[in-house]
């Protein structure tokens, strides 16, 4: 980041005590020791009505390494009017480079005796950029003990950016020597922040675990000389204590090979809200080369269980079919009857494939027989709040267990770390199997009249879904309602009722991307929470945020930048407020449809149903 930083304002008198006060700081007390490099030309530019005090008092400061950088480019009359304190920047240096540099926001505060004024003005100092050292030594220093610090929440948000799990550990490690106590104690509140923010998500953490301990062993031995630290090590030892049985609960099954077909593990995700194991997962079962079941069963499910699952689903009987496992380099292995279907076993599997005995593709779905009759009709029965309860209520079990920094595994490390994004990335994928089943359902329907009904009440359930504030599922039925594949449809449409097509056409105002989805953003932001949001587009502007700013400069971290995403990534928080306020509840016909939709995933052929349907003029 360039260092010739302007400040915007005359400096007050607030700015030389808090320099003073960061030079004695347990913290920081170091970053002034260090002397200028040679000629470096360290300067204070100050306005000529600046008493001799403060300019002895600057003196002093720019031997040490901090230069106040001040605008001189204004007219006399625009310098002369009173301007905010926010443009106020410190940088601070060591060996002849920019280390930290820091900007001033004031806020208002209410008065802490009578004889004061009505508020008082407090000033703290937000990290503009720098290296992580010194930023963690900032922080550390500017925390207090009984606040919930907005740059601690920024930095334990978004540190995976420029610094790993183990550095953090290392950098937090309270060392033999004998320190400050009050530095002991920050270092615990934020250790504190950090476990109670991202246990669950760093329960595998090896470098946590290690940390835990050593750290929980060194307050122990500090307690008689500080009893002071009482209660931080009372807190420790929950937090101790709950990560220890955390670890010890760790599934067997670590592999990440069965990913497509496994979409749901049990070791991921945890609910964030009952903390209890998942017992069922997502699975992926090919019925056909361009079709699957999404499936939700037990994690303990055998070959023969799933196969009388697929079988009901399919309305064949059970005895005729085969469970395949096509591995990585193309290979098929058939799978027993009393084998494990997710098995530590099943490495190199790329995806399970239900086929006949003999080997033939269970359906073609080309062919107009009576099951995709009756597969109409089914879809055609169910009632539509019911399907929008059931949709909703397996997306909020999948997004409450999403935690808050998976979204930065995925812009930034997502190929390197991408077991920290399991929950993330299956809630998108779940987004595309409902778009897909959309599609698959109207595209796989014969007659003219029941296609009809078959958009009518899609529309219906996407405004229920509305209503029960989730968005990623409402958007993915429009975006299954405007493919390509199912609007080309012109003569299916045309027969759509004047009162569907007004509420279609309502409803699809929010999913307007002008304005960059302003549509969109207002609605979301009236929602009262819970509220599940449409995550591509939260991603898409943490990726706009990323790509337009450089994530470092001059070998200093941009914090600014993390900022901005540090505020984009709370909203996350926000929306999975209030979880147990949601209680509704579907038909058991209709959990069982939901758990085991039938989509086609293969785009051309999509294509070729919807020119069987309505050919080309």
């Amino acid at each position: 980041m360039d260092c010739t930083w302007q400040e915007k304002s005359t400096l007050n008198a607030n700015c030389w005590t808090f320099c003073l006060k960061m030079s004695w700081d347990c913290g920081l007390k170091y970053v002034f020791s260090v002397p200028p490099a040679p000629h470096q030309g360290n300067k204070c530019n100050l306005h000529d009505k600046e008493d001799l005090s403060r300019l002895e008092m600057v003196q002093r400061l720019a031997k040490d390494g901090c230069r106040f950088l001040q605008n001189h480019s204004k007219s006399p009359e625009k310098a002369s009017e009173p301007q905010s304190d926010e443009a106020v920047r410190f940088c601070l240096r060591e060996s002849g480079r920019d280390v930290l540099i820091l900007q001033r926001v004031s806020s208002e505060q209410p008065a802490l005796t009578d004889s004061s004024a009505d508020s008082a003005v407090s000033d703290r100092y937000v990290v503009v950029s720098g290296t992580p050292e010194k930023i963690l030594e900032h922080l550390l220093s500017d925390m207090a003990l009984d606040d919930d610090y907005k740059l601690l929440d920024d930095f334990l948000l978004t540190y995976p950016v420029f610094m790993s799990t183990s550095d953090l550990c290392q950098a937090l490690g309270m060392e033999e020597p004998k320190e400050a106590l009050e530095r002991k104690q920050k270092v615990l509140h934020l250790v504190s922040h950090w476990m109670s923010r991202c246990k669950d998500f760093l329960r595998e953490d090896q470098h946590v675990k290690l940390f835990m301990k050593t750290l929980y062993r060194y307050v122990l031995n500090d307690l008689y000389e500080h009893p002071t630290l009482e209660k931080e090590v009372g807190e420790l030892q929950k937090l101790y204590q709950l990560h220890r049985r955390q670890m010890s609960a760790l599934p067997f099954f670590q592999s990440k090979a069965l990913f497509h077909q496994l979409s749901w593990k049990e070791n991921v995700p945890r609910s964030r809200g009952s903390q209890r194991e998942t017992k069922e997962v997502l699975c992926h079962v090919y019925v056909t080369m361009d079709s699957y079941l999404s499936m939700r069963v037990h994690s303990e499910v055998v070959v023969q269980e799933l196969l009388q699952a697929v079988a009901e689903r399919m309305g064949v009987s059970q005895g005729e079919l085969l469970l395949v496992a096509i591995t990585c380099t193309g290979g098929r292995l058939l799978l027993q009857p009393q084998e494990r279907v997710f098995s530590a076993s099943f490495r190199s599997v790329e995806r399970l494939h239900v086929c006949r005995k003999d080997l033939s593709e269970v359906q073609n779905p080309f062919v107009d027989n009576s099951e995709i009759q009756q597969r109409t009709a089914r879809v055609l029965s169910l009632n539509t709040w019911d399907v929008a309860v059931a949709l909703t209520d397996l997306d909020w079990t999948i997004f409450d267990s999403m935690h808050e920094q998976e979204v930065i595994y995925f812009t930034f490390n997502r190929h390197v770390c991408s077991t920290y994004t399991m929950a993330l990335e299956l809630l998108l994928q779940r987004c595309n199997e409902v778009q897909l089943w959309v599609m698959t359902e109207v595209l796989l329907c014969p007659t003219l009249c029941k296609r009809v009904q078959l958009i009518k009440k899609f529309i219906k359930i996407a405004s229920h879904c509305k209503a029960q504030r989730n968005l990623n599922c409402f958007f993915a039925i429009f975006m299954g309602l405007n493919a390509a594949a199912v609007s080309r449809l012109s003569h299916t449409w045309e027969k759509v009722p004047g009162k569907f097509k007004k509420l279609f056409s309502e409803l699809e105002a929010i999913t307007d991307p002008s304005l960059n989805h302003k549509a969109y953003r207002d609605s979301l932001k009236k929602m009262k929470v819970p509220k599940i949001p449409f995550l591509p587009l939260l991603l898409k502007d943490i990726t706009f945020i990323h790509e337009g700013n450089r994530t470092f400069h001059n070998n200093m971290v941009n914090f600014e930048k993390l900022h901005m995403i540090a505020d984009m990534v709370r909203l996350l928080r926000q929306c999975q407020k209030d979880r147990n306020g949601i209680t509704q509840k579907s038909s058991s016909e209709v959990r069982a449809y939901i758990d085991c939709l039938h989509v086609i995933d293969n785009q051309q052929t999509l294509f070729e149903l919807s020119h069987r349907l309505e050919p080309r003029a």
